[in-house]
């Protein structure tokens, strides 16, 4: 089983995490749509696409990463700084009185996933020519 599939399995899971938390925060506000202007429902609508618009492309490019016969070493690091950086900016964003450490944080560990994986394709495209 390539270690990718793990870590888009644990992704997905936040995914839905972030999912529920979200209808059930439109039901206990009466929010059918958008976020009428409620801070708890713009930072819950937020936290959810921003995992939406980066998990998928920079499981991609891991996947790539793996078919590549990278070390398995390096898909774990990749995997993990992007499971544990979507979990930190979560954490952070979710808060009214948001601490910017768990924000900055998240998004240096997936950014370190997602350019570190286009990283090494690019590298090993160009040994390769």
């Amino acid at each position: 089983m390539p270690i990718t599939s793990v870590y888009a399995a644990l992704v997905a899971l936040l995914f839905f995490g972030l999912s529920v938390r979200t209808l059930r925060l439109r039901r206990t506000l009466n929010i059918p749509i958008g976020d009428a202007g409620d801070q708890r429902m713009l930072r819950a609508m937020r936290v959810h696409s921003n995992c939406a618009e980066y998990a998928p492309f920079s499981l991609l490019l891991i996947l790539f990463v793996e078919t590549q016969s990278a070390p398995a070493l390096l898909i774990h690091f990749l995997g993990l700084c992007l499971l544990l950086g979507r979990l930190a900016h979560a954490f952070g964003v979710s808060r009214e009185r948001e601490n910017y450490l768990f924000r900055v944080t998240g998004m240096a560990l997936t950014f370190t996933a997602l350019v570190g994986a286009a990283g090494y394709l690019l590298a090993k495209h160009a040994w390769r020519a």
